[in-house]
């Protein structure tokens, strides 16, 4: 925590300068009170020798800037380019996935877009609580991540290598992350990836959890402050908040035994889910009234498989454009589908 102690100090007060900025609802009176909060800033600044206070303040004035800033002009949006979603979707359908509704599952988890969902399969999604597989996140992306740079390890360890796949990985992410359409989400995942394997170029070591946590919450809201009120942005960052504070403790509730423990392995799983819904609970209640009765069974059962499907249908679909494909595993990824589908229709009936 120390090492990240120095962002921990610019993300806070920030992030709280454009909360108060966007509970008023003039943009002209947050202006008025950010300069005001500037002012005072430099003003403790020559005042005062201990430099946090004034810092604060300096950042919380920058984040209601910012806001009013952009509640005048309109945020930038990144750039996107759906051509890349509808030539995901095409390849998709052209694979032939088995299952009756395995190719619309499959979009979704790969594109976001449900369209082609029955209504009745949303819905068993949604009363099972596992509306944030369909919805495109950063859970997507980062197993997406992980497989790319599975495949892209036979590069080797060498320094150019080093560089080489982290080039390769982040272009490829961020090629994916527009596609897709930049969701808040997806865009947050994506600061981590870049963040991560910068961290890993400098250093050659994995930067601190709070560290990345800030500086993607930072510079996401400098360059879209109206995110602020995204509710997708907000259970991203809880997750992200409630992982990186609660789940290291939880997980260390069952100490490793240094063999292969399922027990274990169940439990890790059972802690990461409860970390994040301990955190996002309140924000979807407030937002959407709901509350995922059996979060903990739908997400031990479903975020395996979820995982599995995206990593055979990704497969499947490079090798397939490569005109080497198997056969088994097209059927493979689809049972996958049809399980995961399954699975949570039985759990949505209880």
């Amino acid at each position: 925590m120390k090492k990240a102690s120095g962002i921990v100090s610019v993300a806070l007060p920030f992030t709280a300068g454009t909360v108060a900025a966007a509970l008023v609802s003039s943009p002209f009176c947050t202006a008025l009170a950010g300069s005001a909060l500037a002012a005072a800033a430099f003003i403790l600044s020559l005042l005062l020798r201990q430099p946090r206070l004034p810092v604060a303040l300096l950042f919380a004035a920058l984040g209601a800037v910012c806001w009013s800033t952009s509640a005048l002009s309109g945020s930038p949006r990144l750039p996107t380019f759906p051509r890349g979603a509808d030539m995901l979707e095409k390849a998709i359908a052209a694979a032939g996935f088995p299952g009756e509704n395995s190719g619309a599952i499959i979009t979704a988890l790969l594109t976001g877009r449900r369209n082609g969902l029955p209504r009745a399969t949303v819905e068993a999604f949604r009363r099972s609580g596992a509306s944030h597989i369909l919805a495109l996140s950063g859970l997507h992306l980062g197993i997406i991540y992980s497989l790319l740079r599975r495949l892209l390890s036979p590069i080797g360890n060498t320094p150019p290598a080093r560089t080489l796949r982290s080039t390769a990985t982040v272009s490829l992410c961020g090629a994916y992350a527009l596609a897709t359409g930049a969701g808040p989400s997806i865009v947050r995942a994506l600061l981590f990836i870049i963040i991560g394997e910068i961290g890993r170029a400098c250093s050659q070591r994995k930067t601190s959890p709070a560290g990345t946590f800030c500086t993607a919450l930072t510079v996401q809201l400098a360059l879209q402050p109206s995110l602020i009120a995204s509710a997708g942005f907000q259970m991203s960052y809880l997750a992200m908040l409630g992982i990186t504070a609660l789940f290291p403790r939880l997980d260390a509730w069952y100490p490793q035994s240094g063999r292969p423990d399922p027990l274990r392995r169940t439990w890790r799983a059972a802690a990461l889910s409860i970390s994040c819904q301990l955190f996002t609970a309140p924000v979807a209640w407030w937002h959407f009234r709901t509350f995922p009765k059996y979060f903990l069974l739908t997400n031990l059962l479903s975020l395996p498989l979820a995982e599995a499907v995206i990593v055979t249908a990704v497969a499947s679909l490079l090798l397939a454009a490569a005109g080497l494909c198997p056969p088994a595993l097209i059927s493979a990824c689809g049972k996958l589908t049809v399980l995961l589908e399954s699975c949570l229709e039985t759990i949505a009936s209880i």
